[in-house]
């Protein structure tokens, strides 16, 4: 990569290195592989004190996890936006904030739920406690559009520009937006000017290949190099979540890292 500052790449234990059965010893994967940063997508179903240890032994920084999704095998992802269920969110926000912190974690995205029992301004109240309660622990508030053509049909907060007119219209300054690369090209497409427009407003970035959710290489739609020297350009200093689906084992998709003049040195 050039010689501007760096990325720093967060490897995501919910979807690589699933060669390790459970997220506490894909902490050491990730640090052997020569990351430094890390995040997960739902971290609940191991315990909180044994994450914690087994990121401490890592020495990495736990930079983001998702909020309670609510039951996923019944088919929630998030119940933000759920009338039905705010008591529920109240309370399961509490168990997100022990984990987080226990991570020392400093992300959370907060996930919308699917319609069509989600309810517009049910997620603007929710998401509006949700930065102020999450502040209160120095933890960022981050919502995310989520595709509703391929990976979530139904999901409703799916469209990146109405994401970023609800992180406008709370105006919270513990609320901002994860920019999803792999979903806003399928919503959206527009990438270089759609991230220019958001940059003010994201607290965190994701990548992954389209239409397959892979390795960000060459096999797919979005040309990552020229988005990482975009990045770069930008002066983006935060972190790049890999949430991606390594199409073989970890280790040997990390190629794309070396292919598209980047490193894990920072």
């Amino acid at each position: 990569m050039s010689s501007k500052m760096p990325l720093k790449f967060a490897a995501n234990l919910s979807m690589m290195f699933t060669e390790f059965p459970t997220l506490a010893e894909r902490y050491e994967a990730a640090k052997d592989a020569g990351f430094k940063y890390v995040e997960a997508t739902f971290p609940y179903g191991e315990d909180a004190g044994t994450l914690a240890e087994a990121r401490r032994r890592a020495g990495l920084e736990h930079v983001l996890i998702n909020g309670w999704p609510g039951e996923l095998s019944a088919g929630d992802l998030g119940i933000a936006a759920l009338r039905s269920r705010k008591l529920e969110f109240v309370d399961k926000l509490e168990m997100s904030i022990k984990y987080a912190n226990a991570l020392n974690c400093k992300r959370m995205h907060i996930m919308a739920g699917k319609r069509p029992e989600a309810e517009e301004d049910v997620y603007l109240e929710n998401i509006k406690y949700a930065a102020d309660r999450l502040q209160k622990e120095g933890i960022l508030a981050l919502i995310e559009a989520v595709n509703s053509k391929l990976s979530a049909p139904g999901y409703f907060m799916d469209e990146p520009e109405r994401g970023l007119e609800y992180v406008k219209k709370i105006n919270h300054p513990n609320l901002k937006f994860q920019f999803d690369f792999f979903h806003v090209q399928i919503m959206s497409g527009n990438l270089t000017e759609n991230l220019k427009k958001f940059l003010p407003h994201i607290g965190h970035i994701q990548i992954s290949q389209v239409p397959d959710r892979g390795e960000p290489d060459d096999q797919g739609e979005i040309t990552y190099p020229y988005i990482f020297r975009l990045l770069q350009e930008l002066g983006y200093d935060g972190y790049v979540g890999l949430e991606y689906k390594p199409r073989g084992t970890t280790l040997e998709g990390l190629q794309w890292l070396e292919k598209a003049g980047c490193d894990l040195t920072l």
